[in-house]
């Protein structure tokens, strides 16, 4: 009985981790930013020579499933966007036409980043925590992909116990390969509750020397009618900034 008592708390204890993980990802989803927002970042690419580009966008969610993002800057770039409907992507080229498909593993601004990261769903959306650990004043998430779509296969995520924001992020292929480590810094007061790191920096072993940052600002919450998630609506998208 003794034994039957202690496997059972195991195993009611091994469920409520797994159900705190969820909700403990969505809230880090929620301090990150709100469901539905607006914001603008700056992307820098760093090459091993020390050589930069930089790229400006303003950026739209709606929801689980819908971001699009608009170039403001370098001026060569500015009037395209990038649309995401769940796993389905679009580039906009001004006077090129249609909108064509990309994927999420391409990058529209090279770099290290790729067109997921450009236009990333809430981690909840796309990811289940399958185990919840402790290490130092830090807790870490492994986190298992929900469909074969998603573009890495496993992250394991750190996030700072008091804030309850990700402070680092290994993303792996489901070969158990590291794609790429993203590491969250400089928390700011955003506005509307939102405190969160304003800068995010990755590096690749698949891209060595190679670096790309991502600086956030202007991030609130707002809501947007469906048609500006369309591909109809790619070349008005700049008529959404106030």
């Amino acid at each position: 009985m003794v034994k039957y008592l202690l496997l059972l708390s195991i195993l009611l204890f091994s469920d409520v981790w797994a159900v705190d993980g969820n909700a403990l990802l969505f809230d880090i989803d929620r301090r990150l930013q709100p469901e539905s927002y607006e914001m603008y970042r700056k992307l820098i690419n760093i090459e091993p020579d020390g050589d930069r580009k930089e790229f400006v966008l303003y950026t739209v969610k709606k929801g689980k499933n819908d971001v699009v993002a608009l170039f403001l800057d370098p001026p060569s770039e500015k009037g395209r966007s990038s649309l995401r409907q769940g796993e389905n992507m679009w580039l906009y080229i001004p006077n090129v036409g249609k909108p064509i498909r990309i994927t999420s593993l391409q990058s529209v601004v090279g770099g290290v980043f790729n067109n997921s990261d450009l236009l990333r769903l809430d981690y909840s959306t796309e990811y289940d925590a399958e185990k919840v650990s402790e290490e130092n004043d830090q807790l870490v998430l492994d986190l298992k992909a929900k469909n074969r779509s998603v573009s890495y296969d496993r992250l394991k995520m750190w996030v700072n116990k008091k804030t309850q924001v990700p402070a680092k992020i290994e993303a792996y292929a489901a070969s158990g390969m590291l794609i790429k480590t993203l590491y969250y810094s400089k928390t700011k007061d955003f506005g509307n509750g939102i405190v969160r790191p304003a800068m995010l920096e990755t590096d690749s072993p698949l891209y060595k020397g190679y670096k790309s940052v991502m600086l956030f600002d202007g991030i609130k919450p707002r809501d947007f009618n469906d048609e500006v998630f369309t591909l109809n609506y790619m070349p008005r998208v700049g008529e959404l900034r106030k």
